[in-house]
């Protein structure tokens, strides 16, 4: 069995490494906390399937990092980790990754719906519907990882998920038609998420009046899911980056990693919060509350009339 492995570092190295990326992977996860927060506390964001569909992507991103810091430094301190352990995290995280494209789609419609059929969308975006479409969602991308797992449970010996690994999909994962179906399913995902995204796009250009202020919002938002689902496509070319300069650089295939795994696991979660915590002025208001929240502008004293 062919595995990969990564030497390991000098101990300082090793420290500072964690310490960058688990400083500002809190940083993101606390924003992305607070955008959470602020969803689960007004009534207007939790009834509007837009904002459902957002947050729901902000706790995707979450899970996502909070994945790559837990896998970061269990493996700088430990090492190899126990096979299972290993799988739970890696098919979880893997999910998170499928969810996003899938959630941008979502969003984009439910863009489309809102200026094009702006009397039937009330009706087709409800509550109820969001909810299903975001199951529908965490379904699909179970059902792309499930059969590897099963393929794995059958093929190997009992032992092996008693066995201690370097935690990498590759490892695991070593058979060559789980490969090509994971590639496959990862250019299916995304020709049908970008199909979605140009349709809606450009029904909303077409269909839409140009002098519309929402129309012109509407187009803005979907040209930020499109560069969002250009940053998730960077996760399908982590291994390829990784493998082509280890190639030029074999003395540097740990900071390699590393650099990688900072420029396409963490720093494109800044995005999220941009699109609608900083760009919607409803979201942006609310927000202010709990980010500035000794801000006398922000939070006007109410001084109560005294009744004689």
């Amino acid at each position: 069995m062919n595995t990969t492995t990564v030497n390991r570092e000098p101990l300082h190295v090793a420290i500072l490494k964690n310490v960058i990326t688990v400083v500002l992977s809190l940083a993101i996860i606390y924003i992305n906390g607070t955008l959470v927060h602020t969803f689960r506390k007004h009534q207007v964001f939790n009834t509007n399937s837009r904002y459902i569909l957002y947050i729901h992507l902000v706790i995707n991103d979450i899970i996502t990092l909070s994945m790559t810091i837990l896998l970061q430094v269990l493996i700088y301190i430990i090492y190899t980790l126990n096979v299972s352990f290993c799988i739970i995290m890696l098919m979880l995280s893997t999910s998170t990754g499928l969810n996003s494209p899938l959630t941008l789609a979502a969003m984009a419609l439910e863009c489309y719906l809102a200026i094009c059929f702006p009397l039937r969308h009330p009706q087709i975006c409800t509550v109820r519907k969001t909810y299903n479409v975001i199951t529908v969602i965490w379904v699909l991308s179970l059902l792309t990882i499930l059969p590897d797992l099963f393929i794995i449970i059958a093929t190997r010996p009992a032992e092996y998920f008693h066995s201690r690994i370097f935690c990498l999909w590759a490892n695991v994962f070593t058979n060559p038609v789980l490969t090509k179906k994971k590639d496959v399913t990862n250019i299916l995902f995304l020709v049908i998420v970008w199909v979605i995204l140009f349709y809606a796009y450009f029904r909303i250009l077409f269909t839409a009046q140009a002098a519309s202020v929402n129309a012109k919002k509407a187009r803005n938002t979907v040209l930020l899911h499109g560069f969002q689902l250009l940053l998730c496509m960077l996760s399908f070319i982590y291994n390829i980056s990784i493998d082509g300069l280890s190639i030029l650089f074999p003395k540097d295939i740990p900071t390699i990693r590393y650099v990688i795994s900072l420029l396409i696991q963490v720093m494109p979660r800044l995005i999220s919060p941009m699109v609608y915590g900083i760009r919607d002025k409803m979201f942006r208001e609310h927000l202010k509350r709990y980010l500035l929240p000794l801000n006398p502008a922000i939070h006007p004293k109410k001084v109560r009339k005294r009744t004689i």
